[in-house]
């Protein structure tokens, strides 16, 4: 992955500043989603250790609990493994008024299961077929969707996942497949671009998010986020994301560096 060019590390000051007026923000639009029953799903996939529970951490912060939930679903159970694959997580879909943060997805399918072998390459094909009339679906049945891909590089995901081994506060993050994460880089590698390629639609398209700078890494997502969602008062300068950090997806970003190989 190259480094973003000119992108200056920002100040713990700058960055709570700026993270503040980005949360009232969220605020306004979490009030229009209630007021007009609007059904918001995002999702966020990633790496081990990419980042997805900070983002949803500091979008969810000052968000009612009753109208916006956190969905991490863990390991299926014997029963769900035999149901169709996306029964499991259409309970956990958004009714009227509320949002939705999906801490991984349906897309576990595309990654940690196909690189881990908890799934057939049959069964991942059919799941990359499936997935676009699936989320179409969701969209004609007015389901906001938007989808983020935090990438990171191997030496930042290499220092995170030790950092974890010794904080006493992080160490229930690491799991076998953590700890796995680094030996399965490139299979990771191929199985996120071939998820990106196949899965990228008009509908839904795919964000990817440089994610090696925590800080600038929710700022511009929660900046892209806002700025996708209309909502009254929307549209400031605020709103708009930095694209050294948050671009939505394009094919070249697999060979030209944009993404970590």
């Amino acid at each position: 992955m190259k480094s973003p060019k000119h992108l200056s590390p920002i100040s713990k000051s700058d960055y709570r500043d700026e993270l503040h007026q980005l949360q009232i923000e969220l605020v306004k639009l979490h009030r229009d989603v209630i007021a007009r029953g609007r059904k918001v799903l995002v999702i966020f996939e990633g790496r081990d250790a990419a980042g997805k529970d900070g983002v949803i951490k500091r979008i969810a912060e000052h968000l009612s609990p009753r109208e916006v939930r956190v969905v991490a679903l863990g390991k299926p159970s014997d029963r769900e493994e035999t149901q169709w694959y996306f029964q499991r997580f259409v309970p956990y879909l958004p009714a009227a008024g509320e949002i939705v943060l999906s801490n991984r997805s349906w897309y576990n399918r595309a990654g940690v299961e196909r690189v881990m072998g908890f799934c057939t390459p049959a069964e991942c094909d059919a799941f990359l077929e499936a997935v676009p009339r699936f989320e179409h679906m969701l969209i004609k049945a007015g389901v906001e969707l938007f989808k983020y891909y935090l990438d990171i590089s191997r030496s930042e995901q290499a220092r995170r996942l030790r950092d974890r081994r010794r904080d006493p506060l992080k160490q229930w993050k690491m799991s076998r497949i953590d700890a796995a994460a680094l030996g399965h880089w490139k299979d990771y590698s191929t199985a996120r671009n071939v998820m990106l390629k196949s899965t990228h639609h008009a509908e839904a398209p795919w964000l990817v998010v440089r994610a090696d700078d925590k800080r600038h890494a929710r700022l511009n997502v929660i900046r892209d986020l806002l700025g996708r969602i209309k909502y009254p008062a929307s549209g400031s300068r605020r709103l708009r994301p930095d694209r050294r950090v948050v671009q939505v997806f394009r094919s070249p970003m697999v060979k030209d560096g944009w993404l970590a190989r």
